[in-house]
């Protein structure tokens, strides 16, 4: 399984995702589900995915070609982010059903996607890809986007997430989403990237986590720490007074 999450606030684009394809007891395996694609001076992308790992890797595979043989509409010349995801879900649909055509069988080849950037002169955008090709954006009433596991992650999100939060701090939500999936959900799980793209640098940092950066291990014994101590300063029950 997989998670991964897009953060739109007001400074600019934070995305999270885990590396984790199996969780077998014997057979644990990773791989990046997290693809930049940058400009400089022009856009900057993140591409995250979940589903079908080979339909994932054809479809960075054509996107690369695309801008190498400068087709007429790839991730560098698309006029914006959202003719950007349209390109991106015909592309995913048109690879996903050549696979099933051609495996003749009942596997699921399909992919979603999150696709978030920036055009020069335009406004940071994510967009969520569905498997069937359509795509739907961010609001200011839910600044993020989530595909994969999503249940666990969700409920920080919820409370924290709003268009004025700071970019570190939405990092940070990310963060706590990305660790309480990979909690609650074995086949979720680390390392962690994480992706900042602040609003009209045009320029994407990258930054993974595993279980011992010192980073990581800090932020969880701090999180943990004051969630106890939120529990015990809740009220008291009346027949506990």
């Amino acid at each position: 399984m997989t998670y991964c999450l897009a953060i739109k606030v007001d400074e600019g684009l934070v995305f999270g995702s885990d590396t984790r394809t199996s969780a077998a007891v014997d057979d644990v395996r990773t791989y990046n589900k997290s693809h930049a694609f940058e400009f400089a001076g022009e856009r900057a992308f993140v591409l995250l995915s979940a589903g079908n790992l080979a339909t994932t890797q054809a479809l960075v595979q054509r996107l690369h070609q695309d801008i190498d043989s400068a087709a007429p509409l790839n991730l560098r010349n698309a006029r914006s982010a959202f003719a950007a995801a349209e390109y991106l879900g015909a592309a995913s649909v048109e690879i996903s059903r050549a696979s099933a055509q051609l495996a003749q069988s009942s596997a699921d080849f399909r992919v979603s996607l999150i696709l978030g950037g920036q055009i020069a002169g335009q406004k940071p955008e994510i967009y969520l890809i569905y498997p069937e090709g359509n795509c739907i954006s961010s609001s200011p009433e839910t600044p993020f986007l989530q595909i994969g596991e999503v249940k666990y992650g969700k409920p920080i999100l919820d409370r924290a997430i709003r268009p004025q939060l700071g970019l570190h701090d939405a990092a940070r939500c990310a963060l706590v989403s990305m660790d309480a999936t990979f909690k609650s959900n074995l086949s979720v799980g680390p390392p962690l990237d994480l992706a900042f793209l602040p609003r009209d640098t045009l320029k994407i940092t990258h930054l993974r986590l595993d279980l011992d950066t010192p980073f990581y291990h800090e932020a969880k014994e701090i999180w943990n720490q004051k969630q106890m101590e939120a529990l015990r300063a809740l009220p008291r029950f009346p027949w506990e007074r």
